[in-house]
């Protein structure tokens, strides 16, 4: 019998998904990275994804308050090894500890397209038109 494949994340990559965004946000919480562009950034973790074998974590990270978001994704990226190390304490559960990697996250930046055209005016305009056949 062979298997269904699917892109979705199984359960188990989505819960260890979140255990190692909680860990990485008490190591950065707890000022354990010692950089000047991330100890001076506010840095929010939206998301991280598993690798289906759970040996790569992929973070997706939002700096709060920083025009350019590149400057702190090289920052976390430069100090991911330590991350990484400081990550066991956490996950002790884990066989192997996943090779993390950030990623600026621009989820936000599609909402805001998304709102910015439910807002305009062409759309309003449709909008209106549908409530006077009513």
């Amino acid at each position: 019998m062979t298997r269904a494949t699917s892109s979705a994340p199984s359960q188990r990559m989505l819960r260890v998904g979140e255990q190692v965004r909680a860990a990485i946000t008490q190591v950065l919480q707890r000022g354990e990275v010692r950089d000047d562009v991330i100890e001076a950034t506010v840095i929010s973790i939206s998301e991280v994804r598993m690798s289906p074998d759970l040996k790569i974590a992929t973070a997706y990270v939002t700096p709060l308050g920083v025009s350019d978001h590149s400057v702190v994704i090289e920052a976390l990226n430069r100090h991911a090894r330590f991350i990484r190390g400081r990550l066991g304490q956490q996950l002790r559960q884990m066989k192997y500890m996943p090779e993390v990697r950030f990623r600026d996250d621009t989820s936000f930046d599609n909402y805001k397209k998304i709102d910015e055209l439910l807002r305009s005016p062409e759309v309003s305009r449709d909008l209106d038109g549908d409530n006077d056949e009513q």
